[in-house]
């Protein structure tokens, strides 16, 4: 449980950036925990708030958020590590939201990351197939849906520049074995 809590500390830190709260306050972690529960859209139970507070303090402890005081406030922000686990728990939870009806735009994913670099492509492919994506060839995959945030955010989690990995929209002749691996009319 602790680790599931320690994961939305930061994944809600990455999301809302760096927290600065009034040190006058000693309830601040509690408060914290609030604005990060608002931030991921959940409503916290009783016993969340000191599960929060132990995670909160677990996290400070192994590095992966910083907690400065200045001018009369207490400022928390990821470190470089927690940003990678962060970053890491996002790609792990991502999905893509499908519209009720499709707009009839495939959209096309092509890169092209060097042999040097096959673990994070063969991971960067495993996270296409695994969002449900459809392989063309080995480095051209399509997704009838809007997913550019999505790919965008793989593309920042891997390092990849836009010579590496670019996006297509449009229409795809003889698309009926698409349509169908897809469940579209």
């Amino acid at each position: 449980m602790k680790k599931e809590i320690s994961k939305k500390i930061l994944k809600g830190l990455l999301i809302g950036g760096a927290i600065y709260i009034g040190a006058s306050s000693p309830y601040f972690v509690l408060f914290l925990a609030r604005n990060i529960w608002r931030a991921l859209g959940e409503k916290p139970s009783s016993k969340d708030d000191t599960r929060f507070k132990n995670a909160f303090y677990y996290l400070k402890r192994k590095g992966l958020i910083n907690v400065q005081k200045r001018n009369h406030q207490i400022y928390i922000s990821l470190t470089k590590e927690g940003r990678k686990r962060a970053g890491k728990y996002l790609i792990d939870d991502l999905k893509i939201q499908k519209p009720k009806k499709w707009d009839k735009v495939w959209r096309i994913i092509i890169f092209d990351i060097p042999d040097l670099t096959r673990l994070k492509r063969d991971a960067f492919r495993g996270k296409l197939r695994e969002l449900g994506f459809y392989k063309l060839q080995q480095s051209v995959w399509v997704y009838p849906y809007p997913c550019q945030k999505e790919i965008q955010l793989l593309k920042e989690f891997f390092g990849l520049n836009s010579r590496e990995l670019i996006i297509i929209e449009g229409v795809i002749e003889e698309d009926k074995f698409l349509r169908r691996f897809f469940n579209l009319s």
